[in-house]
């Protein structure tokens, strides 16, 4: 690996230099153990700690196939896929590689006993295989995570309706939380040139599902003069969302749950914004019935923020703990788009207020090769800026998921996988100066743990770690975490 480490560090190594390298038939790799899946049975969510199923590890280099191809792997960052994956909900990952392992001999290879995470990379493209031709090694690059096989006529007009859709190292093997990871050639996007790896890794997902969600026909289609409801807005889909919106004509309402988490929506332009700790908004009156009442005075302080007016658009994921009152909220006539539920996936709302008000509820997942492509473009021409907090060392990765499992974290959080430090991989110097203070909005915003441990390591896919740590306690209750943060 130092070689490659090497030459990507040169920044001006030939294309013919780089498919000269030698690639090591093994790399260090974040992976979750299949014989482990039981290890939280009879935990709630909450207790589950990714720390003690993460391992970093050497695993064996796939076989490269065609139309596919290696990426040394300088940086990657966290989604909140990660957490599901390491938590083993809501149900094992594993399941996943066994049924994309039958589709194909190709596909095969993806079923293992470990399970290579993340869905997100920057880095530089060292071999490709086979019916590979716009992708030469030494082309720095990024990933979208949407994986497809096209081999059935549903998802030739919108590749997210492919029957074998599937997310890239959450749904597939092999990803982007390694030192080399295996990718198919069209999720390759290239890396804008005025961010560092870390900075770089970051958008990925998060922005490609909130262009779909928000700005996308396939989505809530935002125009100019929409109020756009936002959940989590400086959160890691949020913090997206909040651009987007204000870029495109749109006024965010952004909720959030703390004067710091404000201050920084405040900071890329917001101004409507409900703090909803401040302001003790609370949707439920138990685990079992939601309060209308509280829907009602929701609606009335976005209405008192807008000058009158209900919102357009509601950006939707926290799901079970929200929901209800997204819907209500929408204005007659208005949409609710949503791409998750990490408050919970069973979803209650009084459907008067749908029907009544002819208000739609629209799916969205993730996006398409030409929707991550286009929020991919907007980043490198700086209309949109990354959200990345903190970058942590692989080594620290089960900390760094803990961080977004626990909420305790801002924005973004980006992992170093071969990049020795923060700070590398910049290429437009004269681009970066001209958005330095956007680019670094959310640096320093998320609280340092007062004590971290690291992942535990492992010499063979399968061996089990020490778990003899002691785990540092949140001090917050499950009904304190503001989930739509996530």
């Amino acid at each position: 690996m130092k070689q490659i480490l090497d030459a990507i560090l040169a920044g001006e190594t030939s294309a013919e230099a780089y498919a000269d390298l030698e690639i090591p038939d093994h790399y260090r790799a974040v992976t979750v153990h299949k014989d482990e899946t039981a290890m939280f049975d009879g935990l709630a969510t909450r207790d589950k700690d990714p720390r003690l199923s993460l391992h970093v590890e050497d695993v064996a280099l796939p076989e490269l196939g065609p139309g596919e191809a290696y990426v040394a792997v300088m940086a990657s960052a966290i989604n909140y896929n990660t957490v599901w994956t390491s938590i083993f909900e809501p149900m094992s990952t594993f399941g996943f590689l066994e049924r994309y392992g039958r589709t194909s001999p190709l596909a095969k290879k993806h079923d293992l006993p470990y399970h290579v995470v993340g869905s997100d990379l920057a880095g530089v493209v060292l071999a490709t295989g086979p019916g590979v031709h716009t992708w030469q090694p030494g082309r720095e690059v990024v990933a979208h995570c949407l994986s497809v096989e096209l081999e059935s006529y549903e998802g030739h007009n919108d590749t997210m309706l492919d029957p074998e859709q599937r997310i890239w190292g959450f749904e597939t093997n092999f990803g982007g939380l390694a030192q080399i990871a295996l990718v198919k050639s069209n999720q390759l996007m290239p890396k804008p040139a005025h961010l560092t790896w870390e900075e770089a890794a970051s958008p990925g997902l998060v922005n490609s599902t909130a262009y779909r969600q928000l700005v996308s026909r396939n989505g809530a289609g935002m125009k100019q003069g929409d109020n756009v409801l936002i959940w989590g807005a400086s959160g890691g889909l949020g913090g997206y969302a909040t651009q987007f919106a204000l870029n495109g004509g749109a006024t965010p309402v952004c909720v959030v749950s703390s004067a710091d988490k404000a201050e920084i929506c405040r900071k890329m332009g917001a101004e409507l914004i409900i703090d909803r700790k401040a302001e003790d908004f609370r949707f439920w009156k138990d685990e079992h019935t939601q309060d209308p009442q509280e829907w009602k005075r929701f609606g009335k302080r976005i209405r008192e923020l807008t000058g009158g007016e209900d919102v357009d658009i509601v950006f939707e994921h926290p799901g079970r703990e929200t929901f209800g009152a997204s819907v209500f909220a929408a204005r007659k006539g208005g949409t609710i788009v949503t791409c998750a539920s990490t408050s919970g996936y069973m979803h209650e709302y009084d459907n008067r207020y749908l029907w009544m008000s002819l208000k739609r509820i629209v799916g969205s997942h993730f996006a398409n090769y030409r929707e991550a492509w286009e929020a991919n473009r907007l980043v490198a021409q700086g209309r949109i800026h990354p959200t990345l907090s903190r970058a942590y060392a692989m080594e620290d990765v089960g900390q760094a998921t803990y961080d977004v499992h626990q909420n305790l974290h801002q924005g973004k959080v980006g992992v170093l996988c071969l990049a020795p430090e923060e700070g590398l991989g910049v290429r437009d110097p004269e681009k970066r100066a001209r958005h330095l203070e956007a680019i670094n909005r959310f640096r320093g915003s998320s609280p340092r743990p007062s004590r971290e441990f690291r992942t535990p390591k492992a010499s063979r896919p399968g061996c089990l770690p020490c778990i003899g740590w002691n785990v540092r306690e949140t001090g917050r209750t499950q009904s304190e975490r503001t989930t739509e943060e996530r």
